[in-house]
């Protein structure tokens, strides 16, 4: 099927979504919509191995639209945007992000959000929302556990982007090569995960994420009610989305 956001194609057991809406890769509901499509017609594929998102353009992706993020709409937002992230979740296999330039926002919750990170040395990846008054809820619920609670509450607190070998080092990244190499790379990067049993692979994924005591549904359900219900009622929050697309800083009420 065609998609008018995203290229997708199957073969040899890799599943690749590709992330193609120029210039940046904002992520808005129609592209987030196909996005959940491909991964709903992907469970329960028995020869499905590995799941690589990728991207077009100048950056894999500057973030969610905050357009689509005002009134009756973040609801739909929400539900479509972490559709994506239940539905990685449900099929089970393991995951693979190759990023370059900006990874921000919602472009980085899908990125971090993988197993598996490859990344080229100019990409900077950052969790920028508090600065426009809310939170990035899916990296709230993984960072933590990825990369501990000191390095997660400086990079969700302070809104800060990092270089790729800054997060490599907290762990938010396996692998940073040139920008040259990063097609190249990925290949070779999800090659050995492709000689493998899709079934074992399944079984082993269930089997660390069981050690880790990590069920998505439940945290991520609470931090849902938290920010649809406590933070979407703030002023603050409605200020800063407004400042953000009216380009002028915030006027903070703290309330």
């Amino acid at each position: 099927m065609a998609y008018k956001h995203i290229e997708t194609v199957f073969a040899d057991g890799l599943g690749t979504i590709t992330l193609n809406r120029p210039p940046v890769n904002v992520l808005n509901i129609a592209m987030m919509e196909e996005i959940n499509d491909v991964l709903k017609g992907w469970q329960g594929k028995k020869d499905l191995k590995v799941v690589l998102f990728n991207a077009k353009g100048k950056c894999f992706s500057a973030g969610v639209d905050v357009g689509e993020h005002m009134g009756d709409l973040v609801i739909k937002m929400i539900e479509v945007f972490h559709g994506i992230f239940r539905l990685m979740d449900k099929l089970g296999i393991p995951t693979v992000a190759s990023v370059y330039g900006s990874c921000l926002g919602g472009g980085c919750e899908l990125a971090i959000f993988c197993d598996l990170v490859i990344a080229s040395e100019g990409a900077k990846f950052g969790q920028p929302e508090i600065l426009v008054g809310v939170f990035p809820p899916i990296a709230a619920q993984i960072m933590p556990r990825i990369m501990g609670r000191k390095h997660a509450m400086d990079l969700i607190l302070s809104g800060r982007t990092i270089r790729a070998e800054d997060a490599r080092a907290m762990g938010l990244v396996n692998k940073v090569v040139t920008e040259d190499q990063l097609e190249s790379a990925t290949a070779d990067f999800v090659k050995p995960y492709l000689k493998l049993s899709a079934e074992v692979l399944r079984k082993t994924k269930k089997a660390i994420t069981v050690g880790l005591m990590d069920d998505l549904e439940p945290s991520l359900k609470r931090i849902e009610d938290i920010y649809l219900n406590e933070l979407m009622n703030t002023a603050d929050a409605q200020e800063g989305l407004k400042a953000f697309l009216e380009k002028r800083k915030p006027e903070w009420k703290n309330e």
